[in-house]
């Protein structure tokens, strides 16, 4: 019987599939649920731990929706949340190279997946984060997103998101830290992952520096390990080195 429970979100990714892999094998006594507007891609995934909750959509009443149903039906102390949102690219979409690269409706659409629909589901969740019970929370971010590392430009709209999203959850974790003693909060930079987000873009990668995703969540479960539960927001690289913000 399941003793604590793992929420993953966004869980169609390439990581977040890696996560819940290694956590199915790493967390036996753990309920992983996993949400995702493609969950069929779990089909394969044989496991009574793996609870899968499939979402239309990323409105806010969807999520607060979806949240609340989870509620109640299940009691267990959530243990770690991760939120694996995010897009750099699309059909119609290109990281901008240059300031007339700019378009307003990509940046806008890069926001709402990168900075809005996180901060969404952590409105949803704060009856979780603010309970009794120790929960590692870990929000996927990017290097790129730090003000103080930008030493090659260009990425406009995906830099502003993920900066606007450190900020955020930055902002989050000192209100955390009021609200509840047994929150950490962990912005995590991967690394650049072998998936689909990364593909366009691996030519320019330095040997030994494109991961697989395996390697990716193995090194998460080992920082998620190692952090102390201080009451504060830690932006974390995949060798659990601190970024500066």
């Amino acid at each position: 019987m399941a003793t604590e429970q793992i929420l993953i979100i966004g869980a169609s990714s390439t990581i977040a599939q890696a996560i819940v892999a290694e956590t199915l094998i790493s967390k036996p006594e753990a309920d992983i649920i996993v949400i995702s507007r493609n969950i069929d891609i779990y089909d394969n995934t044989q496991s009574n731990a793996l609870i899968k909750i499939s979402i239309a959509d990323y409105q806010p009443e969807t999520i607060q929706q979806t949240i609340t149903n989870l509620h109640k039906t299940t009691d267990l102390p959530t243990t770690q949340i991760y939120i694996c949102n995010g897009l750099l690219h699309s059909e119609i979409i290109t990281p901008e190279k240059r300031i007339e690269d700019f378009c307003s409706e990509a940046f806008l659409s890069i926001i709402e997946a990168n900075t809005l629909t996180p901060i969404l589901w952590l409105k949803a969740l704060i009856p979780v984060l603010t309970t009794k019970n120790d929960c590692t929370l870990v929000v996927f971010s990017a290097r790129v997103g730090s003000t103080e590392d930008n030493r090659l430009g260009g990425w406009y709209s995906y830099r502003a998101s993920k900066s606007a999203l450190n900020m955020m959850v930055k902002n989050l974790a000192v209100e955390l830290s009021r609200r509840s003693k047994n929150t950490k909060v962990i912005l995590f930079h991967p690394g650049t992952t072998d998936s689909p987000l990364s593909k366009p873009f691996q030519k320019n990668v330095p040997e030994g520096k494109l991961f697989k995703a395996k390697y990716v969540a193995q090194q998460l479960g080992k920082i998620i390990e190692e952090q102390p539960f201080d009451q504060k927001a830690s932006f974390l690289d995949w060798q659990g080195k601190t970024i500066a913000w």
